[in-house]
């Protein structure tokens, strides 16, 4: 089968072997993968020693139909569409464990639509929901909202009726796109200000929850525009991972500074993850309340070029490469 690998040079597209199921995993024939900012850095590996290196095959997100499963495997049948996560998933099959995978709803969703949503509904279920411990009334900020998953937030926020919603973006010409997707207003997180605009939103309070994609140059500020016992999951580091914590001003707002990924949860917890937000949203998602916009559909021998539009930054939506 064909596959984006990871060579010395950056990623090619070559032959390799069909995977073989294990007994908790699903063999799906790939029709469409979503790009994410984490697959950069596999991406890259080759060239920059980042993660994976060389042989690896990129790729997180992806939907299909299924061909083949495992003894463990309970409620597929060999046909089922459906819409993945996991590893490898650039190439012509991918596995993954079953938890990670969800039926595509019967309201004729086609396979480039259900490639754009798992990691963003899984990754934003688990940070407002779970995490955040979000409840309904309650103000949220979204950090790093024009990405995929940040599109999500804050049209999730607005599913789950928070009483205001703020995005933040360092674009200022995504502001007003930003505020059709849910968005009340929209700070631009590189002014140095932009605390004082969130706490004069707010009555000098401060948002109740703040997803964190950013980090880096943002970790005071966020804990500045928290409201004194609010939330703060730290779901990303776009912004870079190291940073100077202020400790005092998270001790005077007596701040609950939460970390989430998937890299060191278990099997069951992630295989939870999907579905507790399945349970919640396959409503909002069957009906479309819940939907991620498209910037651009790549063809397949395409995947350099994808990943060049996304380095450069500059999309509003998903970018997709087509099998």
């Amino acid at each position: 089968m064909r596959a984006v690998t990871v060579v010395e040079s950056g990623v090619d597209i070559l032959d390799v072997d069909i995977p073989k199921p294990q007994r908790n995993e699903v063999l799906i024939k790939v029709f469409a993968c979503g790009l994410n900012r984490a697959d950069l850095v596999v991406a890259d590996g080759g060239a920059h020693g980042s993660a994976g290196g060389s042989g690896t095959i990129v790729g997180m997100e992806f939907s299909g139909e299924v061909v083949e499963f495992g003894s463990d495997v309970l409620d597929l049948e060999v046909g089922d569409r459906v819409m993945c996560s996991g590893t490898a998933a650039w190439a012509e099959y991918a596995i993954t464990d079953w938890g990670r995978v969800i039926k595509i709803p019967d309201n004729n969703m086609d396979f480039i639509t259900a490639s754009t949503l798992p990691i963003a509904l899984a990754t934003m279920h688990n940070a407002i929901v779970t995490a955040g411990e979000f409840i309904k009334g309650q103000s949220i900020l979204i950090q790093g909202a024009s990405s995929g998953v940040g599109l999500m937030g804050l049209q999730m926020a607005k599913h789950f009726e928070a009483k205001m919603i703020i995005g933040t973006s360092t674009k200022p010409e995504k502001f007003d796109r930003l505020k059709q997707l849910g968005a009340d207003f929209v700070v631009n997180s590189k002014n140095p200000k932009w605390s004082d605009e969130v706490l004069d939103k707010t009555n000098s309070e401060g948002v109740d929850l703040i997803i964190d994609q950013l980090s880096g140059y943002t970790v005071n500020q966020n804990m500045l525009a928290t409201k004194i016992k609010g939330n703060i999951v730290n779901v990303g580091r776009l912004a870079g991972g190291p940073s100077e914590f202020n400790c005092d001003i998270h001790a005077l707002r007596r701040i609950n500074y939460k970390g989430v990924t998937f890299r060191t949860r278990s099997l069951d917890e992630i295989r939870k993850v999907f579905k507790d937000m399945w349970s919640d949203l396959s409503n909002a998602v069957s009906n479309g309340t819940l939907s991620m916009p498209i910037e651009k559909v790549f063809d397949f021998k395409d995947v350099s070029q994808a990943l060049s539009h996304m380095r450069g930054n500059k999309h509003f939506g998903k970018l997709i490469l087509k099998l």
